[in-house]
């Protein structure tokens, strides 16, 4: 017959010092936080979204998680109706976050609200009725390694309508997740 000796009980070693219990909870914690700070640095990001251009879909002082990752190493390429996190073309200190509408050769244009891309009218199910403004703009051919932006809260936004399409070394993240409040917690659609 051989005895057992319950996990954590020493298995043979004798009581674990304070010390040595110190040292793994220690190591343990610097781990953690090393690994959080390469999740923070290098693949998702935690931003508070500021001001209303993005209404209804994101709405002023909720916090989403940006993905920094996906576009930075080409796992995945900018496409439209992607929510994408930019520096500002006008104030490389301020940062953006709009919707893509347009992709490097499309002809991007707006007839009294309506946008059209390449000749057909987009369906925009993100941006309400209230929220349209009835301008026109002329037509814009993005250039290679740009991207036409815009806010969903169209008639108060500042975008690729004002300061023309965005370059693409500007693009920094892609909107993903919706962390706060807890009532909207889910993907960025």
């Amino acid at each position: 017959m051989s005895d057992a000796t319950p996990l954590g009980a020493g298995a043979g070693t004798g009581p674990r010092r304070p010390l040595q219990i110190l040292a793994g909870w220690l190591r343990d914690l610097l781990l953690s936080l090393l690994i959080a700070a390469i999740v923070i640095l290098f693949i998702y990001q935690p931003v508070q979204v500021e001001g209303t251009s993005m209404m209804p879909t994101l709405v002023d002082r909720e916090r989403i998680f940006i993905n920094k990752f996906t576009y930075r190493l080409g796992l995945e390429e900018i496409e439209r109706g992607d929510m994408v996190v930019f520096w500002a073309p006008e104030d490389p200190n301020k940062s953006y976050i709009k919707r893509v509408i347009g992709l490097p050769g499309d002809v991007v244009w707006i007839d009294r609200g309506v946008v059209y891309v390449n000749g057909t009218a987009l369906k925009e199910d993100y941006v309400p009725e209230a929220y349209r403004d009835r301008q026109s703009y002329a037509p814009v051919r993005v250039k290679p390694g740009h991207y036409f932006v815009l806010g969903d809260h169209r008639s108060s936004s500042n975008d690729s309508r004002v300061w023309g399409p965005v370059p693409r070394e500007n693009i920094y993240g892609k909107a993903v997740f919706v962390y706060w409040p807890p009532e909207k917690i889910g993907p960025v659609r």
